[in-house]
């Protein structure tokens, strides 16, 4: 391991040099001209800095560090974002003034586009540590400069910045390098340490000394055993990149069972165990659990104990407990929501592109559409699932009280306020997820404060003065045309597009194709109670696809919850088991549409109900044939007269995939 931190990986790579001098001459730079360099300026400088607060905090102690080990050798270190521009830079004085002279000073972009072949712009190019000295340098003006760069990643492997020593030629050595390449991993070290203070984390190396040092391996899981993440030696280690790892269990990894290591850290705290890579190599490793248990409430989500977090060995002997450990329903996952509905399903293949990515996420969609429950599987999907998720329904609680629960407040920040204060639901969300449901429903001058919070990624609370840093994904919904509330003057238009990075719309029941498979697996949740049934019957289906649903999701799980009741100790939901109220809305609804949903069924066989409602008062019937394909092919074939063969404008009408109405097309106008 040492090896690979002093070896310069620019030597044995002659093609290095060559490929960024091209890249230069490709943007169409001339070594022999001054580029002119434009900083940003001072506002601009402190909002990027902002940007990369996460970065900039935890660099900032080990560049003062690594400037003592270089002081007075003519040179700086430097600090840049992903893109090359320097964020920081701490120097000796008497190379100050030259370093202002080749704009080597915060605000300026050291991009290879910007500056031709250099360390900090190639580095980030080549994403690898790389040595620029003297004529190397694509730029004549750069070439009085020797320059050691190394990217930093964060606990995810994105590149999010860069660490550089540039000095004057006469100053060059070997070792630079070295240390400047320890010094990003130990940025990357103290990053990953603050994202997974929550998590579960095996420090591991071969050589029992190097535990607790720079060059241990960090591996983090969640409360479950699920991967999480691995800092660079602990991938050199593993032998396999990050992609390949978080596909793999903790006890594939490392030999053991997962609930055995922690009954071992439960027992014998800071204690070295032996544990056995894949590749059959033996490692020291110690486990730390020093964060807040996650245990599951009734609906299956994790939530913090505060009671388990007071004592971390006891939370770790009942989370090494199997039934602890599994939650009593499953998490919601983009894999899970896939039922099989076209619309859905492409929902879903749009957000999971971002999976991983900290691009804000706007769901709209009707009440009760499972808006919340897609918010939930894209945090469980993402780097953040063993962070907290925290949800708001903006409109369940009145303007005066959504600021001091979103942003929090200190001690007597007004009448009423909690001894000790509350930190607020944004705080809670720090290094997670935070949800806001119905954000059209947020007052004007609470759209301001979070507005800010977003920009500037640090959070007032009430009565407070201290701004306190947070680092969080925001995933807003709401069934309202913000659009519409924009030119009303009732929804800021500058946090729309700071909340809308992507957009995305979730059908409503009724214009789903997939009720049957909707059915199946919300009666597959409800797996606590063995006497419960777990399937409806034929006529109960049929009598679904006759409904128009106006509580989509919502209203079809309350409505198998009391049905499963009804039916305790059966095989199967029947018609008699339905509640009659679910009828009756079933009937008005479909009565006030004038077209039946695409997963509609009319229903002739005038089956009863208990206290003698009939069948054919439940929905409204339609004179059309009673098996679902002829229904179906019936609807394909009107509604493509109506909009004159017009196959991609049919299918979305209908909420069909295209390939549906084509199969119709294809078999001389039936879908079966």
């Amino acid at each position: 391991m040492t090896d690979r931190l002093a070896t310069p990986p620019s030597i044995g790579r002659p093609d290095v040099l060559a490929q960024a001098h091209a890249r230069s001459l490709g943007v169409g730079l001339r070594a022999s001209e001054m580029p002119d360099f434009h900083p940003l300026r001072r506002p601009a400088l402190r909002e990027l800095v902002d940007r990369n607060q996460s970065l900039y905090t935890h660099a900032l102690p080990v560049m003062e560090t690594l400037h003592a080990q270089i002081v007075d050798t003519q040179s700086m270190v430097l600090l840049t974002d992903t893109h090359g521009v320097i964020l920081h830079s701490l120097g000796d004085s008497d190379f100050v003034e030259k370093a202002n002279r080749v704009a080597l000073c915060p605000g300026v972009s050291w991009a290879e586009a910007d500056r031709g072949t250099n360390a900090i712009g190639t580095a980030l190019v080549d994403g690898q540590p790389t040595v620029v000295h003297a004529d190397e340098h694509f730029l004549h003006a750069n070439r009085i400069l020797t320059c050691s760069c190394a990217p930093i990643a964060d606990p995810f492997g994105r590149t999010i910045g860069a660490l550089d020593v540039s000095g004057d030629t006469r100053g060059f050595h070997k070792h630079t390098l070295a240390l400047v390449r320890m010094s990003a991993q130990m940025i990357e070290n103290h990053l990953f340490s603050n994202q997974f203070a929550d998590a579960v984390r095996v420090h591991f190396h071969a050589r029992a000394e190097f535990i607790g040092t720079l060059f241990e391996g960090l591996a983090a899981f969640a409360a479950d055993g699920t991967f999480l993440s691995a800092n660079r030696s602990a991938l050199f280690q593993f032998g396999q990149p990050l992609d390949a790892l978080q596909r793999q269990p903790f006890d594939a990894l490392f030999g053991v069972a997962f609930a055995g290591v922690l009954q071992q850290i439960a027992r014998a705290s800071g204690e070295n165990v032996v544990l056995t890579l894949q590749s059959g190599v033996r490692v020291v490793a110690r486990g730390e659990y020093s964060a807040q248990r996650y245990v599951a409430p009734a609906e299956g989500f994790p939530q913090r104990s505060r009671a388990a977090a007071s004592n971390p060995a006891r939370q770790l002997q009942r989370v090494a407990d199997p039934a602890q450990v599994a939650p009593t329903a499953p998490f919601a996952t983009l894999e899970t929501l896939d039922t099989g509905d076209a619309q859905m399903s492409a929902v879903l293949r749009r957000v999971a592109k971002v999976r991983g990515r900290d691009i804000p996420i706007l769901i709209l969609g009707k009440t009760g559409t499972g808006k919340e429950w897609l918010a939930r599987a894209i945090h469980h999907d993402s780097p953040r699932r063993a962070a907290p998720f925290v949800a708001l329904n903006c409109a369940s609680l009145p303007d005066t009280l959504i600021e001091a629960e979103l942003f929090g407040y200190e001690d007597g920040a007004f009448t009423g306020a909690k001894k000790r204060g509350s930190v607020g639901k944004i705080v809670q969300a720090d290094g997670g997820t935070l949800f806001l449901d119905e954000i059209g429903d947020m007052p004007l001058a609470q759209q301001v404060r979070l507005m800010r919070v977003l920009q500037e990624r640090t959070v007032v609370p009430l009565g407070g003065t201290r701004a306190i840093p947070v680092d969080l994904r925001v995933v807003c919904a709401t069934h309202r045309n913000l659009r519409a509330m924009i030119e009303e003057g009732t929804f800021r238009e500058d946090l729309y597009y700071r909340i809308n990075g992507l957009l995305v719309t979730l059908p409503p029941l009724r214009e789903r194709t997939d009720l049957a498979a909707l059915v199946a697996r919300m009666l597959e949740l409800r797996r606590e109670d063995d006497a419960l049934p777990r399937r409806v019957s034929e006529e109960v289906l049929e009598r679904f696809m006759q409904c128009r649903w106006p509580g989509n999701l919502r209203q079809l799980a309350n409505v198998l919850r009391t049905a499963s009741i009804m039916a305790e100790g059966t095989d199967q939901i029947e018609l008699d088991d339905l509640p009659e109220d679910f009828l009756l809305d079933c009937a008005e609804a479909a009565a006030n549409d004038e077209a039946p949903a695409p997963h509609a069924q009319p229903d002739n066989a005038g089956s009863g109900l208990k206290g003698g409602a009939q069948g054919g008062a439940a929905c409204a019937p339609a004179p059309t044939p009673s098996r679902m394909e002829d229904w179906q092919a019936t609807l394909i074939a009107q509604t493509l007269a109506r909009l004159d063969g017009n196959v991609s404008a049919a299918a979305r009408e209908l909420g069909l995939a295209r390939n549906t109405v084509y199969r119709y097309l294809r078999r001389g106008g039936t879908t079966h």
